[in-house]
């Protein structure tokens, strides 16, 4: 049974290739452009390219610089309120300074001038 006609002839080849999708089509129209699906993601492309896990790490890195970055801020406020506050207790030290020797000479000129007066109440400079 071999030498059936059947079997003699070469098994049916297509004529025409199908494609399985509009992938391997070609349009017989050569001014329409191959359509795409459309991208409907607002999502910035930093956030669609990287990872998670990624993300996560340059936020911790982030998020330390920031707090040191603040740390660093505060000490040098620290140091310029510490210098404020030195100065400020100078110029209180000489403002008070200055102030008791303006008494202290007020006081001198009173005690003189109170010295004249009784002095001038005895006869012998008084005549």
């Amino acid at each position: 049974m071999s030498n059936h006609p059947a079997s003699m002839l070469p098994s049916p080849e297509p004529l025409l290739s199908l494609a399985s999708s509009s992938n391997g089509r070609v349009s017989g129209k050569p001014w329409k452009l191959q359509k795409f699906a459309t991208v409907r993601s607002h999502l910035p492309p930093g956030v669609k390219t990287t990872s998670w896990e990624a993300r996560k790490e340059k936020e911790k890195k982030a998020a330390a610089i920031k707090k040191l970055q603040i740390e660093l801020k505060d000490e040098k406020q620290a140091e310029i309120q510490r210098r404020r506050e030195i100065t400020l207790e100078r110029k209180n030290a000489a403002d008070e300074k200055r102030r008791l020797e303006e008494a202290k000479a007020q006081m001198g000129a009173r005690k003189a001038a109170r010295l004249r007066r009784k002095a001038g109440r005895t006869k012998k400079i008084n005549h």
